[in-house]
């Protein structure tokens, strides 16, 4: 254990959010994401939801302040949608914002466009989350001297 860091960060998980660089993405998927035949490494966090996931990623990774869109969804099916948005989405953006403050806003990302961007990731973290939609896309930043 360390003090100050999220238990749910495992060893595993933290190495690859050190070894990413500026630009570098990282996805963080649903119980139903094809993540192992994705393509990128895979890190397993399957007793915790999507965004707990999220909340404990953003504690130590910082969000590209280089582009105007940083982390990314994916939009619902338009067969799929309903008149409300999935409840995760405003989750998502209420962790982004109490972790990287209001300017970052969710892009979002066509199904296929964002399994394709997924595959390009340096990692995906797969989720036990359960609820539909819960897969979140971010692009590292950076940390400036002091």
């Amino acid at each position: 254990m360390l003090k100050a860091i999220d238990p749910l960060l495992t060893p595993d998980l933290l190495y690859v959010l050190a070894a990413m660089g500026h630009g570098d993405e990282i996805a963080i998927v649903d119980a139903n994401y094809p993540a192992q035949s994705a393509g990128p490494d895979v890190v397993r966090l399957d007793a915790a939801d999507a965004t707990r996931a999220l909340d404990a990623v953003l504690s130590v990774l910082p969000l590209d302040t280089f582009v105007a869109e940083p982390c990314w969804l994916m939009e619902v099916v338009a067969a799929a949608a309903g008149d409300a948005e999935p409840a995760i989405f405003a989750e998502f953006r209420a962790v982004i914002a109490r972790r990287e403050g209001p300017r970052f806003k969710l892009a979002s990302l066509e199904r296929f466009a964002f399994y394709e961007r997924a595959r390009r990731c340096f990692a995906i973290v797969a989720t036990g989350e359960r609820r539909l939609y819960g897969n979140v896309i971010l692009k590292k930043g950076v940390i400036p001297p002091n």
